[in-house]
């Protein structure tokens, strides 16, 4: 297993980084809050999302290109024939870490962890740790006005809670959330 990070790039990454993105929100549908919760994640996976989301990460990248680390396994093996040539020009994303650019850094006066995933058979070989890493290196390189990397994680998600912890991650608060068609 050969995995290269490297700044993502739309017309390589697009529909791999759309598909970690789809395991990314259906694992946080699946794994917590019920089953009220994964149909929501899940009713929003429509095409319409699909384009809004790939034309909101063309903007933050264009604002800074390291806002959007993908993880692309070189050796991936699509096809399940054994020989690697599967694989799409390029290799296939199987993590990426989402880093919110510096424009937005004022939505928490911190730099934003939107998102990191790794799929699940490129977990615990380190792809985590590297994303991570790029992640705290690109926050630590903003001018922000609190110094310091915020994200939200399901207290439910054990193994997310766990990672984040290793890395020196602290609660900091507590978010909630309302519906908004409630009146």
């Amino acid at each position: 297993m050969t995995v290269e990070l490297r700044p993502y790039e739309r017309e390589r990454d697009a529909d791999g980084l759309y598909a970690a993105k789809i395991a990314f929100e259906r694992g946080l549908g699946e794994n917590t809050g019920g089953d009220g919760k994964a149909a929501a994640y899940e009713g929003k996976l429509t095409d319409e999302y699909r384009e809004r989301w790939l034309d909101w990460v063309d903007r933050c990248v264009a604002d800074d290109p390291r806002c959007v680390t993908v993880a692309v396994d070189e050796s991936t093996d699509r096809d399940g024939d054994g020989d690697g040539a599967g694989a799409p020009a390029g290799g296939s994303v199987v993590g990426y870490a989402f880093v919110l650019p510096e424009r937005l850094a004022m939505i928490w006066d911190a730099a934003v962890l939107n998102e990191l995933y790794v799929a699940p058979d490129h977990r615990g070989t380190g792809v985590a740790d590297d994303l991570i890493g790029a992640a705290l290196d690109l926050a630590a390189d903003q001018d922000l006005p609190l110094d310091r990397l915020v994200l939200d994680v399901d207290p439910a998600n054990e193994r997310a809670r766990a990672f984040y912890d290793r890395h020196g991650f602290e609660s900091w608060g507590e978010m909630v959330a309302r519906p908004l068609d409630e009146a």
